[in-house]
């Protein structure tokens, strides 16, 4: 199923099927993204990516969301969020999670309304570049995921900045398209 961004059925539509357990794909604050519900949707991310068991997938999160995952969010994440800035932090739980605040509205409604964060990862098989266009990735990916909701032609041609802030000085570990001051 596509559908569009703007369309005022996506976001219902595409909440419910992640409710579901179904897999997205999804106009970002960068590039587009492979998603599913956080918890319970990660095995079917990797068997689509391809993936190894033991790498994780970064979440994209509310602000609110963020701070129920991890124990402590340094303020200069704090204050940057909401933006293409994924941290990897402390988990209240123990063991470290990735976390991004998009920079969305459209995603801020969908993580909104669905309750849930959400695993997001870039558009590819593993071990090959991202998909960045509209037209590839439909080509590719549509026969296996349950929607793609259409945003721009590209929706942009840089990830998010990826740092280690559970180090001080925070580690870049991927410069991205957002710079820390």
């Amino acid at each position: 199923m596509i559908l569009n961004k703007e369309n005022p059925e996506t976001i219902p539509t595409l909440v419910e099927i992640l409710k579901d357990g179904g897999t997205a794909i999804l106009p970002c604050d960068t590039i587009y993204g492979l998603s599913a519900i956080y918890g319970a949707g990660e095995s079917a991310l990797k068997a689509l990516k391809g993936r190894s068991e033991t790498k994780p997938f970064l979440v994209i999160a509310t602000l609110e969301q963020a701070k129920e995952l991890v124990g402590y969010i340094p303020q200069e994440i704090l204050e940057a969020w909401p933006a293409p800035l994924t941290a990897v932090l402390p988990k209240k739980d123990g063991g470290t999670i990735a976390v991004r605040v998009p920079d969305d509205t459209f995603l801020q409604r969908v993580l909104s309304e669905l309750g849930s964060p959400l695993y997001s990862t870039s558009v590819n098989i593993s071990g090959e570049p991202a998909l960045l266009d509209f037209p590839s990735i439909r080509n590719r990916f549509e026969i296996y995921v349950d929607i793609i909701v259409r945003g721009m032609e590209i929706q942009g041609t840089t990830p998010s900045t990826l740092v280690d802030a559970t180090v001080r000085p925070f580690k870049v570990l991927r410069q991205g398209s957002f710079r820390l001051k």
